[in-house]
């Protein structure tokens, strides 16, 4: 057996991120579907540790004590950018996009969980494969992965979830263009050809620093995700014996929000683009180790099930955007560009979902409300609407207690 330290697991675990950089951008299907360079080069390094151990009978074991920590840094970084000013931009069309999603995420639960319950599953398993890591993506599933292994002792669930939200990627990409087309021939929608151009610079003005971030800026933000960490930590300490269970990563998010925003009034300024680094240095690290010590023996027994539920899923999710979002959203043009934006965003992410939209918009024209509602959703809303969605149906008796 190898045995690795601490550093030479991370100094091995970059070595895969940037792999997997390398192979995302000289491989076309794995940037056209923006596959994360984590999940590919941690799934390289997994299979050749597979093949190693069971081929060569040399096993490899990483030292991972570090992903906790990593994973509650990429939450806290979440919420250090949340601009909860930036909802008064989204107007009318946020408000019905919000009126859209949190029926989608109890009823992309139910899916998951009725799908589970015909294939013999612990209902947990049809959570992970609804809004956990479909809407969560492998942040989410990763910490949820972690608390039902650690809780509800239930096995090959990271798999499942590193699975599940690889392939959700996909397969937002692969609908949302198809039903925005499908919507525009149907009602005869058209964009203004005539600005295309501005359709990729349609961006949020986040009014953000022209110079690059410092020394300065990132310390400042360091700092501030560490106290989320330590905040997040003691309050989840607190109400460790709550009735109603909460994730610790939460409590981290939730803290700060309260920094972003009340700080700013105590004169305390974080550079977004600093801590939006740090929060992806975290993620990135934590899904490379956990994509490193995946077992693929799991991944395969779990393929079937998993494919299934996936399937239904995507046809759910389609349906809902063709139906249920274009409406709410004034059945315009730019709802249908939004209808593409939330097939990406429910079964992928929000870089799912945007790069839906930019496709569209090279195409047909530019959909400025749209690319302020959509970043703006993604950004830190939908982690918050998801974990009350989910907190409510996991202390159902029938869903966590079994």
């Amino acid at each position: 057996m190898i045995s690795l330290s601490p550093v030479q697991s991370l100094l091995a675990c970059c070595l895969v991120l940037v792999v997997g950089r390398v192979l995302t951008s000289q491989i076309g299907v794995l940037r056209r579907y923006s596959i994360p360079d984590p999940i590919v080069g941690g799934l390289l390094f997994a299979i050749l540790a597979y093949a190693l151990a069971n081929w060569g009978g040399v096993s490899v074991s990483l030292e991972t004590s570090i992903r906790p920590t990593l994973l509650l840094l990429f939450f806290g970084c979440i919420g250090l950018t949340a601009n909860l000013k930036l909802l008064a931009k989204g107007g009318p069309r946020l408000i019905a996009f919000l009126l859209a999603l949190v029926p989608f995420l109890i009823m992309q639960n139910a899916v998951g969980l009725g799908m589970a319950w015909l294939l013999d599953m612990h209902p947990l398993m049809g959570l992970l494969g609804g809004t956990i890591t479909l809407v969560g993506g492998h942040g989410t599933g990763a910490a949820y992965a972690t608390r039902f292994a650690d809780f509800n002792n239930i096995q090959d669930v990271m798999a499942l979830a590193m699975t599940s939200a690889t392939l959700g990627l996909v397969l937002g990409g692969v609908v949302g263009g198809p039903v925005a087309e499908w919507l525009m021939r149907r009602h005869k929608l058209q964009g203004s050809l005539d600005h295309r151009a501005s359709a990729d610079s349609a961006t949020l003005d986040l009014a953000e620093p022209v110079e690059p971030p410092t020394a300065g800026s990132f310390i400042v933000s360091m700092t501030a995700a560490f106290v989320c960490l330590v905040v997040g930590g003691y309050l989840a300490m607190l109400v460790e014996g709550a009735p109603v269970s909460l994730p610790n990563f939460l409590w981290c998010l939730a803290t700060g929000v309260l920094i972003r925003n009340g700080g700013a009034r105590l004169g305390l300024k974080l550079d977004d683009r600093a801590t939006e680094i740090i929060g992806t240095i975290s993620l990135s690290l934590f899904l490379g180790m956990t994509m490193m010590t995946l077992d693929l023996s799991s991944v395969a027994r779990l393929a079937g099930p998993l494919a299934l539920m996936l399937i239904v899923q995507t046809l759910f999710c389609a349906l809902y955007a063709a139906w249920v979002v274009f409406r709410l959203l004034k059945s315009d043009y730019e709802a249908a560009i939004m209808s593409a934006a939330f097939c990406g965003f429910g079964l992928g992410a929000t870089a799912t979902a945007i790069a839906n939209m930019q496709a569209l918009t090279r195409r047909h024209g530019p959909a400025p409300e749209a690319f302020i509602v959509v970043p703006v959703t993604g950004a830190f809303l939908v982690d918050i609407l998801n974990v009350i969605v989910l907190t409510s149906l996991i202390s159902l008796p029938f869903v966590g207690g079994m």
